[in-house]
Parts: structure tokens; C-alpha cells; sequence
């Protein structure tokens, strides 16, 4: 059964922000496009790197590690939209952003 993990506050997260979180033990990545909340598995599908500390434009957050570029709304890679990493739900409750995750 899914549930929601706190992982920070909305003013932490101001617009046009990537920052990575530990819930429960996994490594998400949370940005912040236009005010709506994203939320995707932070390590990259090619070599591992920190979906968290890539550059975000739009919708799209680039790899810091080798350039791979993942739309974080569907996870989708930009350049093949068969290779996704795992997106989350976000919900805003209060002034708390929660990300939720399977039991």
C-alpha cells in the first residue's frame, strides 16, 4: 500500500531547484518547475550519476556525470522515450512536500 514520505519544506524548494533526498532509505530526486513538484529515482540509468545535482531547464534535468537528459514530469530520457527512471507522486500537503512510496 503506498504511502507519503515527508522530504522537505516548499520554501527549501524555490522554483527552477534540483536538490536529492534520502526517504526510507531511497535516494529521490525533487525539483521544483513553475511551482509543481517532480519527483524521480535520483541516480541515472547510463552510469549512476546524481539525477539531483544535474542543471534543470524546464522539465528536463541534465546529468551532471556524462549529459543524459530525463524529462523528470514522465522520466522519460529526452533522446529515447523507452528508457525512463522512476518517477514518484508528489503531493503538496501544507507547507511540506511528500513523495510517495510503496510500503
Amino acid at each position: 500500500m503506498p504511502r507519503y514520505v515527508k522530504v522537505t519544506k516548499v520554501n527549501e524548494m524555490p522554483p527552477g531547484t534540483a536538490r536529492e533526498f534520502q526517504a526510507d532509505g531511497k535516494m529521490i530526486a525533487l525539483f521544483n518547475v513553475g511551482g509543481k513538484f517532480f519527483a524521480v529515482d535520483n541516480t541515472c540509468l547510463h552510469r549512476g550519476g546524481p539525477l539531483g545535482q544535474g542543471a534543470l531547464e524546464g522539465e528536463v534535468v541534465t546529468c551532471p556525470w556524462h549529459g543524459w537528459k530525463f524529462n523528470v514530469a514522465t522520466g522519460e530520457a529526452v533522446f529515447n522515450e523507452q528508457i525512463k527512471v522512476r518517477t514518484y507522486e508528489v503531493k503538496v500537503e501544507g507547507e511540506d512536500i511528500t513523495v510517495e512510496l510503496e510500503s
